[in-house]
Formats: C-alpha cells, sequence, structure tokens
C-alpha cells in the first residue's frame, strides 16, 4: 500500500513539472518568435507597409506613416482628377521632370496625376521648402490665402506654398519642387504596399 503511494507522489510530480516546463517553454518561445518580425525601429527606417484602402470614398484622404514621414493616400473624384487639366499651365513642373529620380523615383507615375491609377494618389506630406505639412484645402473656389481660381490642392501653413491635386507645386512659390511620390505597388484593388515597388 505504500508503494502506491510513492508511485503517485511521483506521478503528481512528474505531471506538475511537465506542465511546468511546457508554460516555461511557451513564455520564452513568443517572446522569441515575436522577434522575427521587423520591429518598429525597423518599419520606421523603412521597412514596406501594407495599407487597406478599401473604406477610402472619393474625395477623402487617409495619412499613414512611413520612415517616420506623413504618406496620404487620397481616392480623386472625377472632377478632381479633371481639375488637374486646369492647372497644368499654372504648376512650376507639371510632368516632374526636375529631381525626377528623387521626387517621382516610378516612372509610372511621372504622367498628369503623378500616380499608377488616376483615381488614388499617395505622396509624402511635407513641402519639398523647410519640411512643414501642407494642410487639405480640397474646396475649390476663393479662400483665405487662396486664389479666387483655386482648384482645390494643399496649402503649406508655414510659407504659403501651395500645390494642386497632384502634388505639384504652383509657380512663383517657396516651394521648389513638387511634393514626394513614395514607392508603391497595388497588391489588390484595395491593398497597397508603400515603399516597394513593383518588381519587373
Amino acid at each position: 500500500m505504500s508503494d502506491q503511494t510513492v508511485d503517485q507522489g511521483k506521478r503528481t510530480w512528474l505531471i506538475a513539472s511537465t506542465c511546468a516546463g511546457v508554460a516555461g517553454g511557451a513564455a520564452v518561445a513568443v517572446p522569441f518568435v515575436s522577434t522575427l518580425q521587423p520591429s518598429e525601429r525597423a518599419r520606421a527606417a523603412g521597412a514596406p507597409i501594407e495599407v487597406d484602402i478599401s473604406a477610402l470614398k472619393p474625395g477623402e484622404k487617409l495619412t499613414v506613416e512611413w520612415r517616420g514621414k506623413p504618406v496620404w493616400i487620397i481616392r480623386r473624384t472625377p472632377e478632381q482628377i479633371e481639375s488637374l487639366k486646369a492647372t497644368e499651365s499654372q504648376v512650376a513642373d507639371p510632368a516632374s521632370e526636375r529631381k525626377a529620380a528623387e521626387v517621382t523615383p516610378m516612372e509610372e507615375t511621372r504622367n498628369a496625376w503623378r500616380s499608377i491609377k488616376p483615381e488614388i494618389f499617395v505622396a509624402v506630406g511635407i513641402c519639398s521648402h523647410l519640411g512643414c505639412s501642407p494642410v487639405d484645402r480640397f474646396t475649390p473656389g476663393a479662400q483665405p490665402s487662396l486664389p479666387a481660381d483655386w482648384a482645390g490642392g494643399f496649402l503649406c501653413p508655414c510659407h504659403g506654398s501651395t500645390f494642386d491635386l497632384a502634388g505639384r507645386v504652383y509657380k512663383n512659390k517657396p516651394a521648389p519642387d513638387n511634393l514626394e511620390v513614395p514607392p508603391y505597388t497595388f497588391l489588390s484593388d484595395t491593398r497597397l504596399l508603400i515603399g516597394e515597388a513593383k518588381k519587373a
């Protein structure tokens, strides 16, 4: 009878030890596995980010962060796309030829829309003058600090630079260049990968 008591005690000790070992192993494995994902620092340093744009309605803007910078994703309306023809003669670099490799690195975005698809515009929301972040002024028409024939776009509150809805800077403004278009690709109609261009 005493032998059974000893065996029962050993069995309980073995089960408890095994459970503790499994729990300890899991506690060590979870943090280890999570270290295999890119860190916040790595993502901020330039790791590509995926963005879901399925909820973005025409005329709306979504802001995400990539490399520590604000990146705007705008679903332009047909009227906003059409307005780009009117602003072409008013902007300093309509074809994005100045500093093309830096400001518009992807050839498929060196067009009047400065985008792969006319309705989806992606840009880094930092003014090329002194690094301020322009504000939305999508509504056309006269407004404070804007001309009477304003077609919609962006106004930099620091020094008054203005950009059209393709991020092209207007002539005779402090900003020397258009807004930067980052490398990006469409993973689907509703998902973008910012920070990596489509591979050939």
